[in-house]
This record gives structure tokens, sequence and C-alpha cells, in this order.
């Protein structure tokens, strides 16, 4: 067994691979960039080295400064995560050049299965079953819409490099695919150093089912059933779950064993995962592509087979046999991952970056309702940076059947506490609560469907409003018991004994009045509320983001945040602000003059921080609604910005290359 390994990675991965190594007894170096010398990874590694500016091109894509820390540590094998140079056929080769072994399969197996278009040829050979399409690499966006045209609309427009939603875009048209393959090859080319692109139809109405495979050095291989990761937006997947609810035991065995079949045709050594898109209606499945390495998703794999599937890569590489047989293969309840990503819902999930001013995950731990899991690679006060992808962490859970995880799922979102950023937390509330989630039957239009123009407030309405009336009484109540009690406060000052206040949601525009009475009684306060009692009991103390407790005996959890006169909750994926005065204080506010807000329709504003791409326009022109303005790259993602109305370009506010903040003026309109 190694006695030393580096991760040529970051984030919450590294993070992950350093936990089991250190299981394993195994010591680890990490690399990191400048804009990482502060991250998790780096604090919790054995060895670390810097390996270049924040830039992955300049960092962590770079071969021979990966290469020259394994020599300078002393490092016998690289563990490369997921993304980066994971599925680098020359990296792995390399590293075997240089004495170095490579967590993963052999380079010759990466080659075959890492590249789109030949591991489809291959898995025809394989007898895999494939989707129609265009398997060879694409000269231009002209030859993209020809090819589309011939094939059928809709179509995937693929980077053959691909991966994780980066460098893949659905066309409908002629515009689209001819937009879409221009997208496709700057990404590619950005993310992964290959600007190949393929075509292939597009499955209706498809599910996105993969199986996890493993194979090892003497010719042994399993697979470790399916992960169902059809809750996906834009192209990248937001949930996912093992089993399916879709999935019966003959399609199990079937597309297990045609995955395997494709390990096998590569000598595949290490895990992997077989992707495939499966009809809804039909339930015939096709080949979408092999990932050579570990995935985001691995987790919920984890949980329901009792393997650690990155201790199996590591032995593997070891040269050790697999543990286990196809038949010892088990599937123990459900599990299921969210993954909770910086960027903020509400605003057509823009991403989010700056500083965690708090990160309080949910307790990990199994208990009889089951198993709460956090993966991360970030800490309370540590940065989300804009060079990077959008992960904040995996909140990953297991119970004995799907309601059971979806129970533990939502008690979880419940307790993860994100502030100074914004995250996708309420939309994972929403997604778990959301009636056709819960009946199983999707498919990777859910998200589109469901919620066609974006994600706004009003779709997570609360089922009790009155437990967040009660809560806010109960804080206001508490802080003004301990405001009362601190003693030498001057002549005047104290809080006017009484039990009735008047409390303000403040909801958008309007202001809805509550009368409520709060009295202190043993353990917590008893509320009164429009004709009926609420017995809201707590250890919780003032100042705690976390608000536990019983209402009206029932256990419950949410969040709590004070704004001097403010109190915001947050639960189920709602949001509720509220204000707590006197009913006279309450009038006087209603009467107070809403201020308007600033015309801004004379200006194309940042809607994130991120890079300016390109300007697509200059001063003098005239735009049509619908045109391309300027691209803007964050996270590694490009964004499209275009012109909303008809409009004549005044003034370019912001030049190419400039490192844009939230609401930079790029172009002023007349």
């Amino acid at each position: 067994m190694f006695k030393k390994i580096l991760i040529a990675n970051r984030g919450e991965i590294a993070c992950r691979v350093i936990k089991t190594a250190r299981k394993m007894g195994i010591s680890t170096v990490a690399v990191y960039s400048e804009a990482d010398k502060d991250a998790l990874h780096v604090d919790m590694a054995d060895e670390a080295v810097c390996i270049g500016p924040a830039a992955s091109k300049e960092s962590y894509l770079v071969m021979d400064k990966i290469i020259a820390a394994c020599k300078e540590t002393g490092a016998e094998a690289v563990h490369p995560g997921y993304g980066f140079l994971s599925e680098n056929a020359e990296f792995s080769r390399r590293l075997e050049e240089a004495g170095i072994k490579f967590i993963g399969p052999k380079h010759y197996s990466v080659a075959k299965m890492g590249d789109k278009i030949e591991s489809k040829k291959l898995a025809i050979v394989a007898g895999v079953n494939t989707i129609p399409g265009h398997n060879e690499a694409i000269a231009g966006p002209d030859a993209a819409v020809e090819i589309a045209k011939k094939i059928g609309y809709p179509v995937m427009i693929k980077a053959s490099a691909g991966g994780g939603g980066k460098g893949l875009r659905v066309a409908y048209n002629d515009a689209e695919a001819h937009e879409g393959f221009s997208s496709c090859v700057n990404e590619a080319r950005n993310s992964f150093g290959d600007d190949r692109v393929f075509i292939e139809k597009f499955v209706l109405e498809p599910r996105h089912i993969e199986i996890q495979v493993l194979g090892d050095s003497h010719g042994n291989y399993v697979y470790l059933n399916e992960r169902e990761c059809s809750i996906q937006r834009r192209h990248q997947k937001v949930i996912e779950e093992a089993p399916s609810p879709f999935v019966d035991a003959e399609m199990r065995k079937a597309m297990g064993e045609q995955a395997v079949a494709l390990a096998r045709a590569v000598n595949y050594e290490s895990a992997g995962t077989v992707e495939f898109v499966v009809s809804g209606a039909t339930k015939e499945f096709y080949f979408l592509e092999m990932n050579t390495r570990l995935q985001v998703e691995h987790p919920v794999t984890e949980l329901i087979t009792g393997l650690d599937l990155v201790e199996q890569m590591i032995r593997v590489a070891a040269g050790e046999k697999l543990p286990l047989t196809q038949a010892e293969v088990k599937i123990d309840g459900w599990s299921m991952e969210c993954r909770i990503n910086a960027e903020d819902p509400f605003r057509g999930f823009l991403p989010s970056t700056g500083r965690l001013v708090k990160f309080l995950p949910p307790a990990e731990g199994t208990d009889a309702k089951g198993t709460i899991r956090v993966d991360t690679g970030v800490y309370d006060g540590g940065e989300i940076s804009m060079f990077y992808d959008s992960m904040i962490a995996k909140l990953i859970v297991h119970g004995k059947d799907r309601n059971a995880a979806i129970s533990r799922m939502r008690a979880g979102l419940n307790a993860f506490v994100i502030r100074g950023i914004s995250s996708n937390i309420p939309f994972q509330a929403a997604l778990m609560q959301h009636p056709r989630f819960q009946s199983g039957v999707f498919d990777t239009g859910f998200i589109a469907k469901e919620y066609p123009k974006g994600f706004d407030a009003s779709m997570v309405p609360h089922d009790d409003p009155a437990l967040l009336v009660s809560v806010a009484a109960y804080v206001y109540r508490a802080f003004t018991d301990r405001s009362a009690s601190i003693s030498g406060q001057l002549e005047g000052h104290e809080r006017i004994v009484g039990d009735q206040w008047m409390v303000v949601r403040l909801n958008g525009e309007e202001k809805e009045n509550h009368p409520v009475t709060a009295r202190p009684i043993e353990g917590g306060y008893y509320v009164e509320y429009n004709g009926s009692a609420y017995e809201i009991l707590s250890d919780w103390k003032l100042g705690e983001s976390l608000f536990k407790g019983t209402y009206n005996g029932a256990p419950f959890t949410l969040q709590v945040e004070r704004h001097k006169t403010r109190y915001s909750l947050y639960h189920w994926g709602t949001r509720a602000d509220f204000m707590v005065m006197s009913a006279r204080a309450a009038e006087l506010l209603a009467l107070m003059p809403e201020k308007p807000a600033p015309d801004l329709s004379k200006f194309l504003l940042s809607p994130m921080p991120g890079l300016l791409r390109e300007v697509a326009v200059e001063v003098g022109r005239e735009v049509k609604a619908g045109e391309k303005l300027a691209i803007i790259e964050a996270m590694k993602m490009e964004n499209i910005l275009k012109a909303e109305q008809d409009c004549k370009v005044k003034k370019i506010a912001a030049a190419v290359g400039e490192s844009l903040s939230v609401d930079q003026v790029i172009i002023e309109f007349e």
C-alpha cells in the first residue's frame, strides 16, 4: 500500500480523498493555487505545495507542476478527483512514465473512454445501446447547423472532453445550434484544453441514469447499482439518488451488464461511471458516455452499498483485488444528495461569490431516522472564489426508503446555515416538497417544465404561517426580556411591561399585521395568535442561528437572523421577514411612504461577479431585443447577456478582460 499520495485537485473532492487516505494510514500532499492558499484542503493535508496563480490553466491544469510536486514530496501516487486533469490520458501516461501511480484507470482506458466520440464507437462494438448522432469532431458553427438539421432537432451539442455540464448545449433550431456550438467550443477550450465538439440526437422526456462500475487489474468487474440523476438545471445535476425510483431489477441487470461489458472492452481498472439516457415511456436505454473518474455523486452509492469508493480506487491502484463479487453487491435503503451551490435562485441562479460570514452545516451522524453526511471543502469565514466551480457542499442522507430519505433531506436543509453569500438551499427545499419529485415520476426536463420563468419566493409558500408568526413573537419577547433584566439602565429606558405586540410581516410591497400575545412559561413562551394558542418550547439562546424546539409538541428546526429591528426566519425553503412592535408603531409604519426604486433600464448591469469575456456591440449600434450584448465568464461557465428591448448603445463602460462586480455598468444605452 502507498505511504504517501498527492491529490491533484481542490475543494470538496480534495478533502474527501484526504479523509479516506487518513483512515487508511496514508500521508497526503495537497496542491493549491495562490487563490486557494487558505483553503480547507490545504489545512487538512499533511503537506501542501503551491502550483501557481488562480487561473486553472496556470495551476491545476499544469501537469509539469503537479509531477514536480510529486517528486518534491515523494508522493508515490496521484488521485485526480474529478474535473481538471482527472480524464486526461496524457496526464495518466506521464505519471506512469515518471514511476508515479495514477489512482484511476490506465491511460489507454482514459483515452478510449474519456473521449466521448471514441467511447461511443467502442460502445457500439461492445454491444452497448447508443444514441443516433454524428460521431466525428465538427469543423465550425455552419457545419454544426447542417449536421443538426440532418439528425433532426432537438440535438445535443457536446464537447468531446466535456463533463459536469460544461461544453454542452441543447439546440431546438438553427440559431441555437450556431450559437450553442460556439459556446461549447469556448467552454471546452477553457475548461479542458480540448475544443472538439460533436452532436447527437436529444431524446425527448429522458431520464439520466448512471451505473457505477469497479474493475481491478486481475480481470474482476462489478456494477454497484444505479444512480438517478434526472433532476438537472442547465444540464448540471442538482439532486441525485440511489437507487432510482424508475429502475426495476430487470433493467438494473441489463444496464449493469452492458456497463461491465464496456469496462471490460477497455481493460478498465478503477471506479468509473457509465451514463445512460432512458426513455420514460418505453424504458429503452442508450449509452451517453463513460466518466473515467470518480463522480460528484458517488456518496449515494457508498451509502446503499457500504463501500468507500475512494478506498477501492486506492486499493485497485495498489494492485489489490476487488473485495466482493457481483452477487455480494447489496442495496440497503435509500440515499439522496443535494448539491449546495453558491448561486442565487431568486436572481436566475446567478453565481454568488464572496466571504462565508457563517457556515454551519447540519450535524453529521446516524440515528434511528437515518444518516446525514456533509462533504465540503469550505469553512466558516472562508471565501467562495469566482475562479472555480460554484459548489459549497454536498448534503447526503440515507433512510430506510425513499420517503424516509426525503424527510431526512428536508430536515437537513432546514438546519444548513449559510450567510454572506446566496445559496440554492431554498430551491432544493422546494424541489424536495414538489409533488412530482415526491412521486418519482420526472425526467431531465423537470426543472425547465415546472419552473419555466425561474424561481421566486411565491413558489415556496409556508404551509403553517402561524409557526413563523409565533417564533417571531418568541424571539422578540426573548430579546426584550433580556433587555429588561440588564441592570443600571437609565430611568425611563426600561422595557414597557406587557405581553401584547404587533408582528408585521414584510412581504414584498405588502405588510401583514398580526396581533399576538406572548407570555413566558417554563422552557419557552405561550403565544396567542388569530384565536389560537401555540406553545413554543426551546433551549434556543439569543444570537444563535438555529432555532430548535417543539410547536404544540411537534419538533421543528428553523433559522433565525436578526437585523436590528427586523427578524428573518428560514423554514422549508421559505424566508419570512418580520418586525415586532406596538400596535401604534405598526399604524405609523403603514403610513410611511415607500421609496421608489431607481430606473436602471438604460444600463446593462453585470448580474454577477465575473470576467468580461466579450462585448458584442459598439457605440452607436442599434440593437434589437434578444441580440447578444456581452459574455461574462464566472465559475468556469459562460453567461450570455442579451438585450431585453430594442435600444441604441451610448457608451461602453467596461473593458474586455475586466473583473466585474455585481451590478457594475457594462453598457449604457441612449
